[in-house]
């Protein structure tokens, strides 16, 4: 379904499976360097994601939101907000995402939008402490972060660190060799200074998009995790 339209854009699009006896929606949120995937494409191992989740009385929105190549930051974030608020109803509501989905969910969280929790997997979290191919980023802001470093900052995780920020689990694999695990190392180390909630799992063997980690036991420590949140 249509979760949004911005005059000269594309209808931004969502899926939303919906149990009857839902306890909480998930927001989902994909991958893909801010520049590919879509909510029809996820993780290999992880098809029936969406499936279990609803199983385990989740109400599940996959979200897409515009990408580098359609539009530059602050457009994605400002669709993931109101793909939030599309969906929010009296239930608890949390966001979940992978990546560059993870990163786009933290920002909404950590800033304006009203989450209750966030499962970042292996997120990008400062975007000017990545080093190497910076052609993602430079894309998302429409420049290299060192040349517009305030929005870089703007457009980084790391910088809203705050008291105030709902629970948020970070799970990134140990060998990730696209996203480094300092950026999520990072990230919990200033929100648990600025006193907030927050779960660092670093998966020993995992590499970006969960290769080498097995999917069951990555999906079972994020559902944990929310049931916690659903309990405080």
């Amino acid at each position: 379904m249509i979760y949004r339209e911005v005059p000269g854009f594309r209808p931004v699009e969502l899926d939303l499976t919906s149990p009857d006896d839902a306890v909480a929606t998930i927001v989902y949120l994909h991958g893909g360097g801010w520049r590919r995937g879509s909510r029809l494409t996820p993780l290999p191992g992880f098809e029936k994601l969406t499936d279990e989740l609803a199983a385990q009385g989740f109400r599940v929105a996959a979200a897409d939101y515009r990408l580098s190549g359609e539009a530059v930051f602050p457009a994605p974030l400002d669709d993931v907000r109101a793909a939030i608020e599309f969906v929010r109803d009296e239930r608890p509501l949390f966001v979940w995402g992978e990546s560059a989905g993870a990163h786009l969910g933290l920002l909404a969280a950590l800033t304006r939008s009203e989450v209750d929790g966030v499962v970042a997997w292996f997120p990008p979290t400062d975007l000017l402490g990545l080093r190497g191919d910076v052609s993602r980023e430079a894309l998302l802001l429409g420049a290299n972060p060192e040349a517009v470093p305030e929005l870089a900052q703007e457009a980084s995780p790391l910088t809203h660190a705050h008291a105030g920020a709902p629970p948020v689990l970070l799970m990134h694999g140990e060998d990730d060799d696209l996203v480094p695990a300092a950026q999520s190392v990072r990230l919990a180390e200033a929100l648990r200074a600025a006193g907030a909630p927050v779960e660092l799992h670093l998966v020993p063997g995992a590499r970006h998009r969960w290769t080498g980690a097995d999917p069951a036991a990555v999906v079972a420590t994020s559902v944990k995790f929310l049931r916690a949140a659903l309990s405080r």
